[in-house]
């Protein structure tokens, strides 16, 4: 039984050695996504792209709250010399620029949402990519140093992956 006993410890002791990997120490890096999207130079690109895409359909939806500004500031200003008439016809010219301004922004919103969050997921495949070339063969694993209650300077690779992606504008 003592034969048995010390046989079932060895062999115990023996996998658990050949489980545990050569090197002992697991490297970490952190990254900081946050000071990595604000120092991209392709940011700037995007916000430019996207402010030229939008910028006749931003121009619109500001024209139209300007006529309803102008509307507003005629019938406060001449109310007393209105007709009924005149009074109807505004408000009904006022209702129909309310109903468009409402249904375009609220289209240019969707459709800048979608925008962005299309860019914002490029430029974090291009983040990803980075972050794979500069850990690759240095770092077990890389974390985001929001997910970590306390880093070391040392650890962040976050300027090797600005750098890194800077490269490949």
């Amino acid at each position: 039984m003592k034969k048995s006993l010390i046989g079932a410890v060895l062999a115990l002791g023996l996998t658990a050695g050949m489980a545990a990997p050569a090197s002992a120490e697991t490297r970490i890096a952190v990254i900081d996504m946050g000071k990595i999207f604000q120092s991209l130079p392709q940011r700037q690109q995007v916000e430019e792209k996207l402010k030229k895409e939008f910028s006749d359909r931003i121009e619109d939806v500001r024209k139209l709250e300007k006529q309803m500004q102008d509307i507003q500031e005629k019938a406060r200003r001449d109310s007393s010399i209105m007709t009924d008439t005149q009074k109807t016809d505004m408000s009904r010219k006022m209702e129909q620029l309310q109903a468009d301004y409402k249904l375009k922004r609220k289209a240019l919103d969707e459709d800048m949402r979608s925008a962005q969050e299309d860019e914002r997921n490029k430029l974090l495949a291009t983040i990803q990519d980075a972050v794979n070339k500069v850990a690759k063969g240095k770092y077990d694993v890389v974390l985001q140093s929001g997910a970590v209650a306390y880093t070391s300077s040392n650890v962040d690779i976050s300027d090797k992956v600005i750098a890194q992606v800077s490269k490949g504008k």
